[in-house]
Formats: structure tokens, C-alpha cells, sequence
């Protein structure tokens, strides 16, 4: 199917996966640290101590999310939206409220479970269950709503501040969930969708529908984990100790800074390449390439010390970062397929949220233990190469026992 046609066939869906994505910037940790000199201020928080309640709010929500993300598997898609958006915007409003500290990392959790995870979980999990054929596309354009918020809110968020304060824009945040992104996403899902023959070249679905349960007895689940949770682990890690490894490397802060364009680029760019490979090779064959951009990205800033190997660095991360958005969203349905994909995917949301709140503590420690960070960042690099290894004797054996299970079933 052309990809006009395609963006025009299905705009309402697309366009609510987008939206989606786009207004959980609200609990992601880019959009909250905007207002942590202002917490930390009023607060008064050392730049650890509100660290540390970041990461136990962040820990908690993970283990919230594998019960609650099911419901994605027993209710409507629109319903869903009308639970999780009121309830992110009352984290919102509760954020420009509190007083508490115990208020604090209530809300915190709330931002974090309900944008971070809920609003994301419930975008992807309905484009892999939604579209079959042009199921990589579908996720590649949501996930862009990720990227369009990161562009685009804090800037906002700074020429606000300036004028009504940090709190008030909270308020505002919170009456942007209620009054523009709850009834556009609901207008625009509330219809669903079921992937049709007109699609396109169906690919043969997974013969297996599997349970969580059946998942989680699945030794080839935990193989795959290693890969998955790579990207988040290491991007969290180097972006969390930035200033440390600028100054000891002697660069410009700004031009580090300046980096983050690029990745920016780099991953919407290969979000949309990546979705249009998945389409014409599936998810599971494009699995082990996904990680030999990243190795080169860690190698690079290990062994380089100029000012370009950051840039070099981004850039890659970037083509890792876009690869690893879409694919995660067409991984699963193909290797699980979709009747449990909720339940599933709350399982791997929560681990990744793990994976990427225990990176920056990880590897403090071994900086304080006089273990050098270049050090690190090549071991991160060879652990890549190692894992697309992994990947590709993984992608030989499910599509072996997807072939299997369907000659199985076809008997």
C-alpha cells in the first residue's frame, strides 16, 4: 500500500497513537526535570536526595505497571484513555499543588505511571494489535509523538516559566490533558480497528496466542531482554553523567548540547526507516541489526576524546534509538501474538523502566570505585556486539518454531 494512501486510510488511528505519545511527555523525566531546580529549591533537596526520590517513585511505577497494564487486554482502547488521561492530569495538578514531600513523590509516581507508562503502553500495544502488515509503520509514526514532545515542550515550558512560574504551568499542563488530549485521543480511538486483507501482504500471524504466564515460563523471553533493555540503559546512563564525562573529556557543554539535534534527527529518520523494513521483513528478522549502532557509538566515545566522537556518538544513538522505538512495537505481537499483548507488554515496559533507573546508580558506584567511565562505555559497546550475536541466533529459532506452530496447526 502506498504510503499516502496508508497515512490517509488510517489517519484517525495513527493520529491518536501520535497523540498518545505525544502528551506522555507530561511524566517523562526530560518534561519533570525541567522544574527540578525549582522542586529541589522549595523543597529543600540536594541534588541527591531528589535523585533518589526520582528513582523509587520511577522503581515503584514500574511495579504498578505489569497489573495495570493489562486492562489494555480487557477494555476498549478509548477506555483505557478516559481512566489513564484524567489521571495523569491530576498528577499534574497535584504537581502544581503539593507542599508535602510525601505529596511530592506521590506525584511523581502518578507522572511516571500514567505518561511514562500508561499513555505510551496503551499508543503502542493498540498500533501491534491493530495493524498486522503495515504494523511497523503504524508504530514508527506513533513513536514520533515522542520525539515532536521533546522538540517542542520545553520550549514552551521555559517561555511559560518565565511569565506564570513553574506551578501555574503545571496547571496549565494539567488543563491541556483535560480539555485538548483526552477528547481528541477518545474521538479518535474510540472506533477500533481490525487489520484487514486489503492491508496488504498479510504475513501468517503468530500460530500461538500466549499468555502472560506462558511468556514468562519462555526461556527465549529473557534472551530477548538482553537486547531490549540495551538502548534505554545505556542512552539513560550517558545522558545522566553528561557533565562528568564533558569535563573529563575537556569539551564545550554547549556543543555537547548541541549534539542532541542530531540524535533527535537521526531517530526520527530511522523510526520511519525502520518501521518501513519491519513491513517488508518483519520485526524478527530486522531484530539483530538494531544493537550494532549503538556497539559503534559506545566504542567510539570510549576511544575517542575529541569533540566530534560526542556528535559521532549521537548520531549513532540515534539510528539505534529509531531502530529500537519501532521495532519494540512489532517485536512482540509477532513473537506473542496480540490477544495478551497488553499483559506482555507491561511486563517489558516495567523491566526497561528498571533496566533505565538502575543504569545512572550502576554505574556511580563504579566511578566512585575508581573504575574509569571510558572503561565502562567500551564494555557497554562490546556487551552490544555480544547480545546482536544473541539476536540473530534468537531470530533464527522463533522463526523455526513459528514454523513449527503453524505446520502444527495446519495438521
Amino acid at each position: 500500500m502506498p504510503y499516502f494512501v496508508f497515512l490517509k486510510e488510517n489517519a484517525r488511528w495513527l493520529a491518536g497513537g501520535f497523540a498518545l505519545t505525544f502528551f506522555s511527555s507530561f511524566g517523562q523525566t526530560f518534561f519533570i526535570s525541567l522544574s527540578a531546580g525549582d522542586i529541589r529549591a522549595e523543597y529543600g533537596l540536594s541534588h541527591g536526595e531528589f535523585g533518589a526520590l526520582y528513582m523509587f517513585a520511577t522503581l515503584a511505577s514500574a511495579l504498578t505497571l505489569p497489573r495495570l497494564g493489562r486492562i489494555v487486554d480487557e477494555m476498549p482502547v478509548a477506555r483505557t484513555v478516559l481512566i489513564t488521561a484524567p489521571l495523569l492530569a491530576l498528577a499534574a495538578f497535584s504537581m502544581a499543588l503539593s507542599r508535602h514531600l510525601a505529596l511530592l513523590a506521590l506525584t511523581i509516581y502518578a507522572l511516571r505511571l500514567f505518561g511514562q507508562g500508561m499513555m505510551t503502553h496503551i499508543a503502542i500495544t493498540a498500533m501491534g494489535r491493530w495493524f498486522s502488515a503495515q504494523r511497523g509503520r503504524a508504530v514508527s509514526i506513533a513513536t514520533i509523538g515522542h520525539q515532536a514532545g521533546e522538540a517542542l515542550f520545553p520550549i514552551c515550558f521555559v517561555l511559560v516559566l518565565g511569565i506564570v512560574g513553574w506551578r501555574s504551568t503545571w496547571f496549565m499542563a494539567s488543563a491541556m490533558l483535560l480539555f485538548v488530549a483526552l477528547p481528541a485521543i477518545w474521538l479518535a480511538m474510540r472506533v477500533e480497528r481490525s487489520p484487514r486483507a486489503g492491508d496488504g501482504a498479510e504475513r501468517r500471524p503468530a500460530a500461538r496466542q500466549w499468555t502472560r504466564g506462558e511468556v514468562m515460563r519462555d526461556p527465549l523471553f529473557y534472551v530477548v531482554l538482553l537486547g531490549v533493555l540495551a538502548p534505554g540503559f545505556i542512552g539513560t546512563t550517558i545522558f545522566f553523567h553528561q557533565v562528568y564525562l564533558v569535563d573529563l573529556r575537556g569539551w564545550s557543554m554547549e556543543a555537547f548540547a548541541a549534539s542532541f539535534a542530531l540524535m533527535s534527527l537521526m531517530t526520527l529518520a530511522f523510526a520511519l526507516i525502520c518501521g518501513a523494513l519491519i513491513d517488508r521483513f518483519s520485526a524478527i528478522a530486522v531484530l539483530p541489526a538494531f544493537l550494532v549502532p549503538l556497539a559503534f557509538a559506545c566504542l567510539t566515545l570510549a576511544a575517542f576524546e575529541e569533540q566530534w566522537s560526542a556528535f559521532a556518538f549521537m548520531a549513532l544513538l540515534g539510528v539505534s534509538y529509531g531502530f529500537s522505538s519501532t521495532l519494540f512495537g512489532s517485536l512482540w505481537p509477532e513473537i506473542y501474538g496480540v490477544r495478551h499483548l497488553g499483559a506482555i507488554r507491561s511486563i517489558v515496559v516495567s523491566t526497561m523502566v528498571f533496566a533505565t533507573a538502575m543504569g545512572p546508580g550502576v554505574t556511580g558506584a563504579l566511578i566512585d570505585a575508581g573504575i574509569a567511565y571510558p572503561l565502562q562505555i567500551a564494555c557497554m559497546g562490546v556487551y552490544c556486539l555480544v547480545a546482536s550475536m544473541l539476536m540473530f541466533r534468537v531470530s533464527r529459532t522463533v522463526s523455526a518454531r513459528q514454523r513449527a506452530d503453524a505446520s502444527g496447526v495446519s495438521q
